[in-house]
């Protein structure tokens, strides 16, 4: 049986249209008749000491009315501007994302933080807060908030945007289907045919590199 085709995409919790690519990806995956093994890749647009961004000053407003706001009426996807203000660093909520993760949860975390920041206004840089979701989504509140504290899955986090770094990954979201790269949210009939294309791609490969050795073994 072939391997699935591979699909990284990388996010960051404070970018809107990595929410709004959600609805495309999963339309494109559908009946794609391919399997494929999609893994969500943390990214942060503004790491600490950086400054992240204020809804109350003119850039983030004018964004989402230009380009947020008309696509998500397109997608019919209810999204609104946070106005927790300055934005929150997200390390600490991808260092959640990673326990859940490896409690088998990491997608519906990474769903619950979106839909948390952009439909509820919710503060994701709050341990709290972060603790509150994860519990919803049926985590371990005292686990989870232990490996916070700890900083458990810290290096793990690190690593993980090293890997986008190796990447060159400069926005989000950015997706790799097999080696096929698309920037930006996808439309789902060019997500469909980077799978179908990675998977063509995979099947021409199978084979090469075989060899049978001096022992008579293939």
């Amino acid at each position: 049986m072939a391997d699935p085709v591979k699909i990284k995409i990388w996010s960051d919790y404070v970018c809107p249209f990595c929410m709004l690519a959600e609805g495309p990806i999963e339309e494109a995956i559908k009946d794609v008749g391919v399997e494929v093994d999609v893994e969500w890749m943390p990214f942060e647009l503004r790491a600490h000491p950086q400054p992240t961004l204020r809804p109350e000053d003119e850039y983030l407003p004018a964004v989402w009315e230009r380009a947020v706001y008309p696509m998500a009426r397109r997608l019919g996807v209810d999204i609104t501007l946070p106005t927790v203000s300055p934005q929150p660093y997200t390390a600490l909520a991808f260092e959640g994302y990673q326990y859940a993760a490896e409690h088998g949860l990491g997608d519906a975390y990474n769903q619950r933080m979106f839909r948390a920041f952009f439909q509820e206004d919710q503060d994701l840089g709050e341990v709290d807060v972060l603790a509150a979701l994860a519990v919803g989504i049926g985590l371990d509140e005292a686990g989870f908030r232990a490996a916070l504290a700890d900083g458990t899955y810290r290096a793990r986090h690190q690593e993980a945007l090293r890997e986008a770094a190796a990447h060159q990954v400069r926005s989000v979201p950015t997706l790799l289907v097999g080696d096929i790269r698309i920037e930006g949210v996808p439309r789902p009939a060019q997500l469909r045919k980077a799978i179908l294309d990675a998977r063509a791609r995979q099947t021409e490969e199978a084979g090469y590199g075989a060899a049978c050795g001096i022992d008579g073994t293939c």
